[in-house]
């Protein structure tokens, strides 16, 4: 109230001016360009899930609505997040709940993303035809789908049983042309097979998303990978991991992301449901490359070998030592 002014009426007409300006002022910073395009805000949203879809769903828009509040421009979810680790088995009773691109999950996210003006990378379990993958969708700002990423790198080990459920994807890797930057998806263990992010980069990903599903103490093992692939390819990696006990399986979170330099921009988020929210600057692409030059002595003629199936073999034997070698 503006107490200063002794007419009421005035006093009142000031009052709802004030707040109609504010609100205009909150909705023009909201959802206008920003000023500096660089600068990104990205989210990386874990939680814990149950049995019931609808529940996690709904869980996952309300923290959805919790980083657009904060300003994220970019929100990424965990591997499998409208689901619980139902790959910890091999049952068919879990396959209904694979669901088109274009199915009720897609559907609610697409008007989260117009609605706000973000970008949603949802991974779910897909179904196409009478194939199922492991897959992220990812809708671009105004609500569009850009297309989808599936997870070429398909596990078989206990509690990660993926190879009864998923087929592997088999077409290139894509990157997204987003509103805020160009993005790509590897996938839990796309991760450990460095070719995925290498050839993300050269294709002009900024920003690779990669939502997981580790539990463990595997926590170093994905650090140091994490970091090894951003730096090879000077790119920033978002991981975004599961969260919560479920039967035999620990998910321990510490979602995190690595800048194009090697350095963790944060401290992982914990073992409970939360957001890790960070933001970039896309002009330290750039700069990482042109102090450290990986891209420009790279020698593709001598890769070859790479992707042809190589024999495997004993190693060759040691050869005698020199005279004056140790």
């Amino acid at each position: 109230m503006i107490k200063t002014i002794k007419n009421n009426s005035i006093a009142k007409f000031y009052e709802t001016l004030t707040l109609h300006l504010n609100f205009v002022s909150i909705s023009q910073n909201f959802y206008s360009p920003r000023r500096e395009e660089t600068l990104i805000k990205l989210a990386g949203i874990q939680i814990s899930c149950c049995e019931a879809k609808e529940r996690n769903i709904e869980k996952a828009v309300k923290f959805t609505q919790i980083a657009i509040e904060k300003g994220a421009n970019l929100i990424c979810f965990q591997e499998l997040f409208t689901t619980h680790w139902f790959p910890r088995e091999m049952n068919k009773r879990f396959f209904p709940l694979a669901e088109k691109m274009d199915g009720f999950t897609i559907t609610r996210m697409q008007k989260l993303a117009e609605e706000y003006g973000v970008v949603l990378i949802c991974p779910i379990f897909e179904i196409e035809e009478d194939s199922f993958y492991n897959s992220a969708i990812v809708i671009d700002a105004g609500g569009e789908i850009l297309g989808s990423y599936r997870k070429i790198h398909v596990p078989q080990i206990p509690l990660w049983e993926e190879k009864y459920y998923f087929s592997p994807g088999n077409h290139r890797l894509p990157v997204f042309k987003t509103k805020f930057a160009p993005i790509g998806v590897q996938i839990c263990w796309d991760n450990f097979f460095p070719e995925g992010s290498r050839i993300l980069a050269l294709k002009g990903a900024k920003i690779i998303f990669s939502p997981t599903a580790a539990a463990f103490a595997s926590q170093r093992k994905w650090e140091t990978v994490i970091s090894s692939n951003a730096i090879a390819n000077g790119v920033y990696i978002f991981r975004v991991n599961r969260v919560g006990s479920e039967e035999k399986q620990d998910f321990y979170g510490r979602s995190f992301c690595i800048s194009p330099e090697g350095e963790l921009l944060d401290k992982p988020t914990g073992m409970k449901d939360s957001i890790a929210l960070i933001e970039i600057d896309l002009k330290n692409i750039d700069k990482a490359r042109k102090e450290w030059p990986f891209f420009k002595d790279r020698r593709p003629e001598v890769y070859k070998e790479i992707a042809e199936s190589i024999e495997q073999s004993a190693p060759p034997p040691l050869l005698p030592p020199q005279v004056g070698e140790d």
